[in-house]
């Protein structure tokens, strides 16, 4: 296997200096750009939410009985049909994104999830149970094909890293919370057990509806627009306290239109086939499908949709103790996601997701071996012990993989093909889903621990896979990370039209930049990678 991108050469421009030097909570401006930040960050919720609510209704007898205790490819059916959802709006989606703007397609498919949850909460069939989350899905994908572009979009540049990677960690807020309310609803003697779950799924798209109306849209979105002084009111405003001339608000500003007209140059008509047409753009589509397929075929599907079933193979089967585990199970997991996502930028994208796929493959090693040993030998430690190592397996995906997945891919792409790109991301994660879903649970009732070896042997190329091809891009730009893939000459374009705005002086030596402030600014210290 040959190697794939690497980084560039290049040092990219020191702007660390213009950035505001006090903490973030006692800038006014930046604190409520991150509350409207936050509010995009909760589209999250309502995907984790719907992931762990099929899990714990799957402990309700009331919801058993409700549904004719569906099994097979019924249950699959039931799991899957939320990502066939998905992928009917993901050929409209992007489309709305660039073309009526990010906060619109937030706006749209909270609308969708609402009337969906109604729906879903109101059903009185299985048949109409399967309908509202056919259009759960359809709604999801809108909000979430624009929310995490428009928070890498807005962000501080120093915290864009850890928010956008916040964005898929607030996953497992959705999860515990359904997966406690689950677990409170299960002594409720009528179908207001399931009901209530089904219900609060739509919670975060009602507080969306009421509040998105006040978030700034994507700068990025009304420069391509050519709505430029709106753009630059918004950076302004957020970044520099209403200052337009402050050089950090120039830096970013001219930064953004040089990587849009770049990207124009590149190719004046941004289809699909965009994607795949260039060797920068391949090299990042290789990378986002694969992660795309990693994040979902390593194992996990196993115990974010059906960890009921494996508890019921190792012996496990009162439902108190399965919502039990499924509730502090889905808390831990959220302490290790917003982990990874304040390390990102401390650590690095590359090491945790190396560090990540080495701890699961050892501790999937593990839960394979202790699994085996239970049904054979029916040894109930060993059944215990597969709950430990579950817990352990954990704790690595989702110290990289459930933060980094949705802000490595948005961060690589340029603006042209983020929402494109982005879409290509969503549906990919949608076919990986919905193979899952229909076949864990016939493959686990079939094979029992051996299915367990192939996630093993497939966490093994995962690892050569992510050795190879995975590039490191913490303490850059928005726009020095996109271009990254495109080689130094577009490093150049994009940074020294903004750097010599900003008031710094660029000089070129080979195939790298220095960058240095006008000689009325004190030195500052060149960033190397």
């Amino acid at each position: 296997m040959g190697a794939g991108a690497s980084p560039t050469t290049v040092k990219v421009p020191a702007y660390t200096h213009l950035l505001d030097t006090k903490p973030w909570w006692k800038n006014t401006r930046i604190l409520v750009l991150n509350f409207w930040i936050s509010l995009l960050l909760i589209t999250s919720s309502t995907n984790g939410f719907d992931a762990s609510m099929m899990n714990g209704l799957q402990s309700l007898t009331q919801w058993e009985d409700a549904f004719d205790h569906p099994t097979g490819s019924k249950l699959g059916l039931l799991g899957a049909i939320q990502n066939i959802g998905s992928l009917a709006a993901y050929p409209f989606s992007p489309y709305m994104t660039d073309g009526l703007g990010r906060r619109f397609s937030v706006l749209f498919g909270a609308s969708v999830m609402i009337a969906a949850t109604i729906i879903q909460t109101a059903s009185q069939s299985v048949q109409m149970f399967i309908g509202a989350r056919f259009m759960i899905g359809f709604g999801l994908t809108f909000a979430a094909s624009s929310a995490p572009l428009l928070v890498t979009e807005l962000a501080y540049p120093s915290q864009r890293g850890v928010l956008t990677s916040t964005y898929n960690s607030l996953w497992m807020l959705g999860s515990i919370i359904a997966a406690w309310t689950t677990y409170g609803t299960f002594s409720v003697p009528t179908s207001w057990a399931w009901r209530i779950p089904s219900a609060l799924q739509g919670l975060p798209s009602v507080i969306q509806i009421c509040l998105v109306w006040f978030v700034p849209e994507s700068p990025r979105w009304l420069v391509s627009k050519g709505r430029e002084a709106q753009a630059l009111r918004i950076l302004a405003y957020y970044h520099a306290n209403g200052n337009e001339k402050d050089p950090l608000v120039e830096y970013e500003f001219e930064e953004i239109r040089e990587a849009i007209k770049f990207d124009r140059e590149v190719s004046a008509n941004v289809g699909w086939t965009s994607l795949f047409k260039t060797p920068g753009n391949r090299r990042r589509m290789r990378i986002i499908t694969a992660l795309a397929f990693f994040s979902q075929w390593s194992g996990n599907g196993l115990i974010s949709y059906y960890l009921n079933k494996v508890f019921d193979a190792i012996g496990i089967t009162d439902p108190t103790t399965q919502l039990l585990v499924n509730g502090i199970l889905n808390i831990w997991s959220l302490i290790c996601a917003l982990t990874g996502s304040m390390l990102c930028d401390k650590v690095g994208r590359r090491p945790l997701f190396l560090i990540a796929i080495s701890g699961m493959l050892v501790f999937w090693t593990l839960q394979t071996v202790c699994f085996a040993v239970d049904s054979i030998e029916t040894n109930i430690t060993a059944g215990h012990a597969v709950i430990a190592m579950i817990f352990l397996y954990t704790t690595f995906y989702t110290v990289a993989f459930s933060p980094l997945i949705v802000s490595y891919t948005v961060e690589i792409l340029p603006f042209a093909l983020r929402a494109k790109g982005f879409t290509w991301f969503n549906f990919t994660i949608s076919l990986s889903l919905i193979f899952n879903q229909y076949v864990n649970p016939i493959a686990l009732a079939a094979l029992g621990w051996k299915y367990y070896l192939v996630y093993l042997f497939w966490i093994c190329f995962e690892l050569v896979f992510l050795w190879f091809y995975v590039v490191e891009t913490r303490n850059r730009t928005l726009e020095e990370t996109a271009a990254l893939f495109d080689g130094d000459d577009a490093m150049v374009q994009i940074t020294e039209k903004a750097a010599a705005t900003a008031g710094l002086a660029v000089e070129h030596h080979g195939d790298s930049i220095d960058e240095k402030k006008s000689p009325s600014e004190e030195r500052i210290e060149d960033v190397r990678y």
